[in-house]
């Protein structure tokens, strides 16, 4: 069976819905946890570790959890056994290629996790801006593609201008899962010079932005600021929350909660309930469909530990394990993702 999928055009109460249940929350919490580390506030490692943990279970891990669904669901199909099949054989060779880069090249497969991430984050937040916020200033790919530089440099950039040790340390994390050498060849990114040059650069990159829309917009200002609003309070709490933490609430609060809304209006029940502004049977529905190969995930991640040379000793070595399945898992994410965002028309401009 064929049907018609939402693309960038989601209805007004479909968005109303999921700026109410889902970007407000998000801007709620992080704003939240900014105040006390402006006033100095300081906790200990094991509690910064909390919510990377609980993205096991909680919107985490989950949100790719129905890839398998999400793609014939976009393109308008009922899942068949065919295309799920298909999902999974691109996540086995995706998946199975890049582990064994970390295998062989730890320290280039983190790198290249880095990037990858700060290209998929990215990628998330373009679609939300797109569809939820409904910009209308991103009107050309060369602006698209400036905002994924944008957002997806937030979390991936500014921790580590800003916590260099924090950032080192949890390198050293995966990489040593794997190798005895530690990150030294990754040196030249912690100095100060380095991190200084690469700020300034992003600075301005960001001040473009922000002037391309505040010049850009058509219709009124209100969508720009709430760009703007999110990119400041985002490069905000990346500076001042330290980075486990400030990761691990961006992962599941913001990044894995808007690609959970992007998949529900995908689902015609689900779709259904949000166009009646409900939003709680709709993740309880995503839920349920997530649940298997969330849990499978679960028990790859205790084989895993089972292959690498340097099992972890400690709560950061199981961390950074974790970290290393989410960016094997990320590479396939990133593929369907990308063939999403093709099929709803986020790069198609025109121009």
């Amino acid at each position: 069976m064929i049907r018609t999928v939402p693309g960038l055009d989601l209805d007004g109460s479909i968005r109303d819905t999921l700026t109410r249940g889902v970007l407000w929350p998000s801007w709620v919490v992080t704003a939240a946890l900014v105040v006390p580390f402006l006033f100095g506030v300081t906790v200990p490692p094991v509690v910064q570790y909390v919510p990377l943990v609980a993205s096991v279970l909680v919107l985490g891990l989950p949100h790719g959890a129905i890839d398998h669904l999400a793609l014939p669901r976009v393109r308008g199909d009922d899942p068949t056994l065919r295309a799920i099949a298909g999902v999974f054989a691109l996540y086995g060779v995706l998946g199975v290629a890049y582990a064994a880069v970390w295998f062989f090249l730890p320290a280039a497969a983190f790198v290249f996790f880095i990037l990858l991430t700060w290209a998929h984050w990215g990628q998330g937040d373009l679609y939300a801006l797109l569809a939820v916020a409904d910009v209308d200033y991103l009107d050309t790919r060369l602006r698209r593609a400036l905002a994924v530089v944008v957002r997806g440099g937030l979390p991936m950039l500014v921790p580590l201008v800003f916590f260099p040790g924090w950032y080192r340390r949890v390198a050293d994390a995966l990489v040593s899962l794997f190798a005895l050498a530690s990150t030294a060849q990754l040196e030249w990114a912690f100095q100060f010079e380095t991190r200084l040059v690469l700020g300034a650069v992003y600075g301005l990159v960001v001040f473009g932005y922000l002037t391309m829309g505040y010049l850009g917009s058509t219709v009124g200002r209100s969508t720009w600021a709430v760009d703007a609003a999110e990119t400041l309070l985002l490069i905000t709490f990346f500076a001042v929350v330290p980075p486990v933490l400030a990761v691990g609430v961006y992962f599941c609060v913001w990044h894995a909660y808007r690609h959970i809304a992007r998949l529900l209006p995908l689902e015609p029940n689900s779709r259904a309930a949000l166009d009646d502004h409900r939003l709680r049977p709709a993740l309880a529905r995503f839920a349920r469909e997530a649940t298997p190969l969330t849990l499978a995930s679960i028990v790859l991640l205790a084989g895993f530990s089972l292959l690498v040379p340097n099992p972890p000793a400690d709560l950061l070595g199981w961390i950074g394990l974790y970290l290393v399945l989410i960016a094997v898992l990320t590479l396939p994410h990133v593929a369907v993702v990308t063939l999403m965002d093709r099929e709803q028309g986020v790069w198609t401009t025109g121009r």
